[in-house]
């Protein structure tokens, strides 16, 4: 895909098998389950994709996926079933010719273990940081939560997926938006947690956006009460969503999915005085 001059190239680090329930909060199943079948436990399947932009004055990667460091004790934890048929996020790398050397930015929309678990990875017996130039961007408030934990919080956080890069001198701590190069910018936007950032691209006259877990799935960005039980604050998400909504259907934003296993990206439509998503490509 291409946003003016950028280059957008989905790759992913498998797929999780998360309990339905709580990616669709308040929905009830006999809703949900007509749309996004789940399987005997009750688990529908959750994609962990990441993205990788292409500028001419950077190669960025956008999330890293859960990593090879997840141990039964964590799936067990998380209520996760691991299935990686695509392979994990350096195969996917791979296959578009890019190496963990060749990134010179990681944007890290949070620090949940199925966003960061693939900033880190163990190498002869030590935890380093799996791209070994690149400065990983983070807003501060998440790093702060990230690191004073609750009963609620406790078990999607875990320091090292993200520890090593303070200690690499690679960890860049943001205090609100900014932008990364030319075209290409992070906006908070708290619900899901309080220090959230979505990713924007702009070239050519063409906006995309990538929206991490303000909205899991397309059906979740048509549907403002729609949010996760994953939200640390799910009315704070409701109005950053009815923020985006206009903002996204104005621009006829390409919308970069996250978790959604049907569609990588489409754009926010208005039919019959409701949004709609309109795929643009498929899953």
């Amino acid at each position: 895909m291409k946003i003016g001059d950028i280059e957008l190239l989905p790759v992913t680090d498998g797929t999780v098998w998360n309990d339905g329930g709580g990616a669709f909060g308040l929905v009830p199943k006999t809703t949900w389950e007509k749309l996004l079948p789940c399987d005997s436990c009750n688990r529908i399947p959750m994609v962990l994709r990441c993205i990788v932009i292409r500028t001419p004055q950077a190669t960025i990667l956008v999330e890293t996926g859960m990593g090879d460091k997840v141990t039964p004790e964590m799936a067990a934890l998380n209520n996760v079933h691991l299935s990686r048929p695509d392979g994990w996020l350096l195969d996917s790398l791979a296959t578009q010719g890019i190496s963990p050397n060749d990134v010179d930015i990681v944007l890290l929309t949070h620090l949940h273990s199925d966003h960061s678990g693939g900033s880190t990875r163990i190498i002869d017996g030590e935890l380093v940081p799996t791209f070994p130039r690149a400065q990983y961007w983070v807003q501060e408030r998440e790093w702060e939560d990230a690191h004073h934990l609750n009963e609620r919080t406790r078990g999607t956080y875990f320091g090292f997926n993200y520890d090593p890069l303070e200690q690499a001198k690679q960890l860049r701590l943001l205090n609100g938006d900014a932008s990364v190069t030319q075209g290409v910018r992070l906006v908070t936007a708290p619900g899901h947690t309080r220090g959230l950032q979505i990713v924007t691209i702009e070239s050519g006259g063409q906006t995309a956006v990538f929206l991490g877990d303000a909205a899991f799935f397309h059906w979740q960005i048509e549907k403002l009460a729609w949010v996760s039980a994953y939200d640390i604050d799910p009315n704070t998400n409701i109005e950053t969503k009815r923020i985006w909504q206009k903002w996204l259907a104005e621009r006829q934003a390409l919308i970069l999915f996250q978790h959604d296993p049907m569609i990588i990206a489409g754009k926010l439509i208005v039919e019959s005085n409701r949004y709609k998503v309109e795929a643009v490509l498929q899953a």
